[in-house]
């Protein structure tokens, strides 16, 4: 046996076309710094691609998150709207702006944030709403935008697992004011590092540049709008270097084909993990539409929290590498610090404590799927 067979990783990263030629070419072109060739190759991708009005490439979805805290103007006391099962960037980009975070339940079906649970968080204080479509599986937007253009709230969608997730025929991350997307290693479509920040309303497109390039107006100067650039704004350096771009930009020319190859991978674990749900012994994703999410996350809900915490240490002691997810940021010593609760958390509390990822990467093989159904099954069927 390969050591490949041997141990199973929960993600690793890959090449799927020119990365590397263009990392010479990048190189060889004499501009390793931000906002060259193969970054603006990347934002006309993205632009084009998924519709939306604007997209700046970041150096990582953080950064995404932080420049939307500074376009919103958020000011202490303002508050934030979001799920509290999230990574600590959506709550903690709004935090650095001295805004609070104001954790509301999920579904129990997408493990989305519950639409019908923020009307009731609403107060004089609100400021965003942060729908986080978890796994590239997209919130209820229909219900959420409504809600938002009532009392005057800008909609910023957490899209860090969503590229080319689709929801009502729309991109996630084109739907609400402002989106932020991931290209983390553990992404589908990765850098290593980065992020984009799609803008949606025009209002923000031309403050977004001048904080994007450190506070200054050098985007216009580059254009050649102005005669020299200046401080213009508070802003910081969100830009990534020219090697993350020419990477990202081979991933985007191969987007499509990645997507679809997560997709045939999640099936085929669906497939094989049916027979162990229908008996009760799990939970698999509740999706409606498979060909509209893009495959991100592959995960279970097992029974019990200690049920979780054998099978991890079964699948491990097997070279199998699945992990928990979140821990749900308002029993966290921060959360707690810096932001409140609206309701109830039950369903948070009960689902993140019960969650389990697989292994999911481009170039899993079916055997290797079938070995960590196989291996999955076992551990349910024990005598």
């Amino acid at each position: 046996m390969t050591m490949d067979k041997k141990k199973i990783p929960f993600n690793r990263p890959f090449i799927v076309g020119k990365e590397l030629y263009y990392i010479a070419q990048a190189v060889l072109g004499g501009q390793l710094s931000g906002n060259g060739s193969y970054t603006r190759k990347c934002q006309e991708w993205l632009e084009q691609r998924l519709g939306c009005g604007k997209a700046l490439l970041t150096h990582s979805c953080t950064g995404a998150l932080e420049m939307a805290a500074i376009l919103c103007d958020i000011q202490p006391g303002d508050e934030i709207i979001m799920p509290s099962f999230t990574f600590v960037s959506s709550a903690n980009a709004f935090v650095l702006r001295g805004g609070v975070p104001v954790f509301v339940d999920i579904r129990c079906d997408t493990m989305n944030m519950n639409e019908t649970l923020v009307e009731a968080a609403i107060t004089s204080h609100t400021k965003v709403i942060l729908p986080v479509h978890y796994a590239g599986v997209g919130c209820m937007m229909e219900k959420l935008l409504p809600m938002a253009e009532n009392h005057g709230l800008i909609v910023i969608e957490d899209a860090a697992q969503s590229l080319l997730s689709q929801y009502r025929g729309r991109f996630l991350g084109t739907i609400g004011h402002l989106g932020c997307l991931s290209f983390h290693e553990t992404k589908n479509i990765i850098s290593g590092e980065g992020g984009a920040l799609l803008i949606n309303d025009p209002r923000f497109e031309e403050r977004a540049e001048i904080i994007w390039e450190k506070g200054t107006n050098r985007n216009q100067y580059s254009r050649g709008a102005v005669d020299k650039y200046t401080w213009m704004d508070i802003g910081s350096s969100f830009l990534p270097g020219e090697l993350v771009a020419a990477f990202l930009y081979a991933q985007l020319e191969a987007a499509e084909q990645i997507v679809r190859a997560r997709q045939r991978i999640f099936q085929r674990y669906v497939e094989r993990l049916r027979p162990l749900e229908e008996k009760g012994l799990l939970r698999l994703p509740m999706i409606a539409d498979v060909s509209c999410c893009n495959g991100h996350i592959i995960y279970i809900i097992t029974r019990s929290p200690s049920e979780r915490r054998q099978l991890i240490e079964y699948l491990t002691e097997r070279g199998i590498n699945a992990i928990f997810h979140y821990v749900p940021l308002h029993t966290s010593p921060a959360g707690r610090r810096f932001g409140r609760v609206a309701g109830e958390m039950a369903v948070t509390e009960d689902f993140s404590a019960r969650l389990i990822r697989l292994p999911i990467f481009f170039d899993m093989s079916d055997e290797q799927v079938d070995r960590v159904a196989a291996e999955t099954e076992s551990f349910f069927h024990r005598s």
